[in-house]
Parts: structure tokens; sequence; C-alpha cells
């Protein structure tokens, strides 16, 4: 078997060579013995079939496999001599060539890609300077009331007035569409927050300035993709009568009310409260302030100084996704265009490069980074970020969870979140943590 295998670069190789007609044929004779161990065909006994009925009945089949068995060995020997090992390859290799000659002999080369070799080199020199934000007074005693107010309890306003925005009217209302009750239309001393959107849209601004036992129509159109498809696009009229508008009621800052809130902290008070509420504050500025501003300017910075080899195969995906994504963008005629030029398609393409290269690139560069520091994330703690965020949602965990397995999101969200853990352990040691 005339054979080659050559390193185009760290991250790419081909292995090429030309798969005699006896090869074939040795592979074909094996497939088809094998093959008549355990083939049941109608006027022989299980496992006694003829070799050459096997090879008259199943021909395109078994060829096919004494032709894959040869590719194996063909890329099992290419790997061995390129010093390659199965752990290294990034995807599944690419068959680029497959040519039947008339003499039987066949012309295969085979596209690898394998992890790039990376010298991060002193990538802690290159990060950016990193400040320590500080967390205003005013921002702490605005957030412990936001708290205190969400907390409280509803309670009547003490004197009469109309309705205002952002204001929690107690209603009884009914729905009607053409002039007709429909079921789940109707509610009586329903506590409505004026201003929340959780209403048909329309809705509550209309309730804004009724009076006490004022009723009046409100008139609204459903959403053409509202759930209900017999309300979906309709007009409905609502009745609606105010009885009363209630607030928060006020809320004692006391040690006894910090307490509340910490009852699993001994001997909560109020400054135990700031502290904790002006520590998660912080984690939330140096948080933003981390992914906003500083993990892309590094991320950018190790783009720009780091040389290695990249993966075709993967730059090529990374391309056709990207291209994909701008496709979804453009218009018809745009589109339209595209499919009667394929050279147009390859222009975009090449447009597209130079970003998704650096993208690739930047994937690669974190998970390096993530090796040098021992940084690591379990498929557990990738479930239990979904799971509260699900929660979070309103959404039913399990069933976000399948979605994401299902649509292969799982990879893309655990190296987003090795990324997010690796940088921010490198920031937190800049800053001195």
């Amino acid at each position: 078997m005339e054979f080659n295998a050559k390193k185009v670069d760290e991250a790419n190789a081909v292995i090429s060579a030309t798969i005699a007609k006896e090869t074939v044929e040795s592979n074909l004779d094996k497939v088809a013995k094998q093959a008549a161990k355990t083939m049941d065909i109608q006027g022989f006994r299980k496992g006694k079939v003829p070799v050459a009925v096997v090879k008259q009945r199943y021909a395109d089949k078994l060829t096919e496999d004494a032709e894959g068995e040869a590719l194996r060995e063909i890329l099992t020997n290419g790997l061995k001599e390129l010093n390659i090992s199965n752990e290294d390859l990034i995807g599944e290799p690419s068959i680029s060539k497959f040519d039947k000659k008339e003499d039987g002999s066949i012309d295969v080369e085979v596209t690898v890609a394998c992890k790039p070799t990376i010298d991060l080199g002193e990538y802690k020199d290159l990060l950016p300077a990193v400040e320590d934000k500080a967390i205003d007074a005013a921002d702490i005693d605005a957030r412990i009331d936001e708290i205190a107010k969400s907390s409280s309890p509803l309670a009547k306003i003490a004197r009469k007035r109309a309705v205002r925005d952002q204001d929690h009217a107690l209603i009884d209302f009914e729905g009607f569409v053409d002039g007709v009750a429909f079921e789940g239309g109707k509610a009586e001393k329903y506590a409505l927050h004026v201003g929340s959107g959780s209403f048909i849209p329309g809705f509550e601004e209309q309730i804004i300035g009724m009076k006490y036992e004022e009723t009046k129509d409100v008139v609204v159109t459903f959403p053409e993709e509202y759930q209900s498809k017999d309300l979906a696009g309709k007009e409905a009229t609502f009745k609606v009568t105010l009885h009363e508008i209630q607030e928060k009621a006020a809320a004692e800052l006391n040690d006894e009310f910090a307490a509340k809130l910490l009852p699993g902290e001994e001997n909560a008070t109020m400054e135990t409260l700031r502290a904790k509420i002006e520590e998660q504050m912080k984690a939330e500025v140096m948080n933003k302030y981390y992914r906003e501003e500083l993990k892309p300017a590094y991320l950018e910075t190790l783009v720009e100084k780091l040389t290695f080899a990249l993966p075709a195969t993967v730059v090529d995906q990374e391309i056709n996704q990207a291209l994909n994504n701008k496709v979804r963008s453009m218009s018809e005629d745009e589109i339209k265009a595209l499919q009667e030029d394929a050279a147009k398609v390859e222009e975009l393409r090449e447009e597209l490069r130079e970003e998704a290269q650096n993208s690739v690139k930047a994937t690669f560069i974190v998970d390096a980074l993530a090796k040098a520091e021992a940084v690591e994330v379990s498929d557990q703690e990738v479930s239990q970020v979904l799971y509260y965020e699900a929660m979070q949602m309103g959404q039913n965990p399990q069933e976000v969870l399948k979605q994401y397995q299902e649509a292969g999101y799982l990879p893309a969200i655990k190296m987003s979140m090795i990324e997010e853990k690796v940088i921010s352990k490198l920031l937190d040691a800049k800053l001195g943590k």
C-alpha cells in the first residue's frame, strides 16, 4: 500500500494512500466470512450460509465495509507515523479524497485536525490593571430600602385618590369578546401592580386615573402569539371596577428586621446586614467590571500576542456558523443573490475569516489558561447553573436541561463558565485578593 503522512502545521495533518485492489478483496473476504456466521438467509441454516451467497446478496454493503476497514488501517498507521494520539484529535478525520481507479485501486486522502501546541509565555504580565470598586453608602441604603419595600405587606393608602403608575390596585374585572364572557377572564379583588406588564398590553395603562368604586370598560387586543388560540389577535372588552389602592407598608429598619433577612446569622444586626449587602453589591459590580471591560481586553491582548496554528476544520465550522447567522439577518433579495453567485458566498466567507480565527484562537487560549491555572468546571456545576437560572425564570429545570442537551449547547456553556472562572481567578490575583 502506497502511503504518505505529513503535518501541514502543528494543528493540521494530511494522510494520503493508495488502497490496492487486493487489499479491498482481502478485507471483503474477512467481512463476508464474519457476516456468514450470524446471517439468517432462507434455505440455509443460521451460521452455515456460504460466503459466496453472502457476497452475492450484500455485495455493495460488504464492499463499503471492506473499504472502510482499509481506511481505518490507513488512519491508524498515519497517526502512529505522525505521533498523534487519539486524545489530540479534534473532531472526526475528514475524507478529502476518495478516487476509485479503473484498475480497482483507490486513491484516498484524509485530513486530520489536532489540538494546537500553545506557549502562553508570561501570560500574567499581560493582565490589564485592575481597579478595586467601592460601593457608596447611599447605594447600600437604597438597596436595603428596596428589599424592605419588596418584603413588606400591602396596605390600603391613607387617603383616596386616582390610580397612578406603579400603584397596587385592587380590582374586579370580567372580559368579553364580541359581547360574550370568556373562560379565565374574570376575577374579584385582584391586586394588580400597575406598570408591571403582567397583563395584556394596554390594560394597565387604562387603569391609571380610575377613582374608588369607579367602573369602566378597558378595551385591549390580545397578542397574535397569545397562548389561547381562541383569543389570539382578538379585541376584548374588560369591565373593571376599582375598590381601593394599596401601597407597601413602611418597614422599620432595626436589628429585628436584619435578623429576619439573615436567619442563619447569629446575633444579626443592621450593621451585619449592611456588611452583607455591601459584599453582595461589590461582587455584582466587580463581576460586571470583569465581564464587560477586563476580560475582553485581556483576551484581545492574548489573541494579538500569541501565535500558534489553528485546526482548519474548526475555523471553517466557525465561519459557517457566522455565515448562517449573517444570512438570517439578510433580506430575501440578498439571499437570492448569494444563491445565484457562489463567488459572493466565498467572498463573504473570507470577510468573516479573521473574526472566526480570532474566536477559535481565544477558545484554545482559554483552554490553555485553565490547564495552567488548574481550573475545572464539572458537568454537575453546569447543570446546577442551568437549574438555578431556570428556577429564576419560572421554567421547568429538567426540561431546560434536556433542551440544552438535545441542542448540543452544554459544551459551549461549560467553556463559557471555565472562561469566567479562570480569568476571574487571574484578575483577583492581580488585585491582590
